[in-house]
């Protein structure tokens, strides 16, 4: 059930009273407690500072501590750090506590609205808010018999605002709900989500967010010559899809961006096969595309001022009887060929045909996401995913985006000297180095050879961050949607990257 979100001035406080424009009478209230006011005893009305202290309460950011109310009432302390040192991600987090500590409660409030520092948008915290009570409240239990649910249907955001600060809430619960759409993808088993019933998800998507779409069926990937998506695809007896997204402002159009998800619905590894517990979690190997569709479901809430285009390739890996061999070579639909010598390393195959045809329709930039090698989670871990790219101000814009919405990413080099690593005896390229050095940046120059000429491209390798173990601030266990935020803030805020200063063409003339 949707989350209605709405503004008011004030909170009747009554516990019987109601919460303002919505008529609802309040459940639960949730109120924002800096740690610095918190040492000093400042601490808002309805708090005991020795309670909170008693229950360990320290106002960390994403803390939280439920006290006793009024009639039945709930509140709940939340944790903003130090007032001098709060963003958006902190108004994010204290949301998401809120809906963790409620989550039994119907219609909730939060205050924390006017006691935002200076400094600080306060659209952009409202937004923020919305976002991490539709994120807080998340639960994938589609296949269990008995769930625990959230039982949170509303949310009134206290504080003083007008037109701005209420569409910033509505976009705010767009883009969260957008986010859910990717962490049900992921979190659906790869033997009922598969690249049929993912197309077919897609389809119907499309037409209740209104955008276009164009799903190719095994003739039409053949037609296309996607030779890396049928290559991979061979073990399996689940056809391929190819699905295609597109959407246009409303306004003027600032330019063009490609977005590339890998979308392998189950990775076993083909007939390089993965170990038993490797195979866990290959259900979200398809991580990259549904943050790519669940963008594109926000993409009329947002309205950011450019054409967006989106390419998913989806099969999933098998071993079957005709799975492509050690050894083989296929051919991209650039014309590339690549000798295959590692059969698990089947997302750079899939990826190549996507940028290839990406790189046809001419965008003014490029950006994929791909769950792609366990190198980067080695590198930076399970909550961090790794940005390279040919162009460096525009890796910037997206690290940019990245930062201002709470989603951590970290610049892993091209080097040039790397290249000859994957130069084949028997091909134009080979899909591995054959050594075990440098895995994310060695996948990231093979990558790098299906995006032509110098269009600015920036490659995220969401790996690690793209199904989290436990629950952390607004992220639930399982699928996160990583992603998304980062890549409808770029939107927004693009700016069409010169192309001189694109490294791809220094790349490969060293190499």
């Amino acid at each position: 059930m949707p989350i209605a979100i709405e503004l008011t001035r004030a909170l009747d406080p009554s516990p019987a009273g109601e919460a303002g424009a919505g008529g609802r009478t309040v459940d639960a209230v949730g109120r924002g407690v800096f740690a610095d006011d918190l040492e000093s005893g400042d601490v808002p009305d309805g708090f005991d500072k020795a309670f909170l202290a008693s229950q360990g309460f320290e106002a960390k950011p994403g803390q939280s501590c439920v006290v006793p109310g009024a009639d039945g009432r709930v509140v709940v302390a939340l944790g903003l750090g130090a007032s001098d040192d709060v963003s958006t991600t902190t108004y994010r987090k204290a949301a998401a506590a809120l809906a963790r500590a409620a989550q039994r409660q119907t219609h909730l409030a939060i205050d924390v609205l006017d006691a935002v520092p200076e400094g600080l948008d306060r659209p952009a915290v409202a937004q923020a808010v919305a976002e991490g009570v539709l994120l807080g409240s998340y639960r994938y239990t589609a296949l269990q018999s008995d769930p625990e649910r959230s039982h949170i249907e509303s949310l009134t955001v206290v504080g003083k605002g007008g037109k701005r600060v209420q569409a910033a809430l509505d976009r705010g619960r767009s883009i969260g709900e957008a986010v859910r759409v990717a962490r049900d993808l992921v979190n659906q088993p790869g033997g009922t989500l598969t690249p049929t019933a993912f197309a077919a998800r897609a389809e119907e998507l499309a037409e209740l967010k209104g955008f276009d779409i164009e799903v190719l069926d095994r003739a039409d990937i053949e037609e296309q010559q996607l030779g890396g998506l049928l290559g991979v695809n061979r073990g399996s007896a689940e056809e391929p899809r190819f699905v295609k997204l597109a959407w246009e402002p409303s306004g003027k159009v600032r330019g063009t961006v490609a977005l590339v998800g890998k979308g392998i619905t189950f990775d076993s590894g083909g007939l390089s096969l993965k170990t038993s517990d490797s195979m866990i979690g290959m259900k979200g190997d398809m991580a990259g595309a549904a943050a790519v569709l669940a963008t594109f479901t926000a993409l009329d809430a947002v309205q950011p001022p450019v054409r967006v285009l989106g390419y998913l390739p989806l099969t999933d890996n098998m071993p079957g009887s005709d799975a492509t061999r050690v050894g083989d070579v296929l051919r991209i639909r650039n014309g590339t060929t690549v000798e295959v010598l590692n059969t698990d390393a089947e997302g750079r195959l899939v990826l190549a045909d996507a940028l290839a045809l990406a790189s046809e329709d001419g965008p003014d930039a490029i950006v994929d996401l791909a769950t792609l090698t366990g190198a980067c989670m080695v590198a930076l871990g399970q909550k961090i995913a790794g940005v390279m790219g040919n162009h460096e101000a525009f890796v910037d814009q997206v690290r940019a985006a990245a930062d201002a919405q709470g989603e951590p990413v970290w610049p892993l080099p091209l080097p040039a000297e790397m290249r000859k690593s994957i130069d084949s005896d028997v091909a134009d390229i080979k899909n591995i180095s054959g050594n075990r050095w440098a895995g994310a940046s060695v996948a990231g120059l093979f990558l790098q050879e299906f995006v032509a000429g110098d269009i600015p491209w920036a490659h995220l390798d969401i790996a690690g961050p793209a199904d989290a173990a436990e629950d952390d601030g607004e992220t639930r266990k399982g699928g996160t949607g990583f992603g998304v935020r980062t890549l409808l803030h770029l939107l927004a805020g693009f700016r069409t990257p010169a192309t001189a200063s694109t490294t791809a063409a220094k790349a490969k003339s060293k190499s």
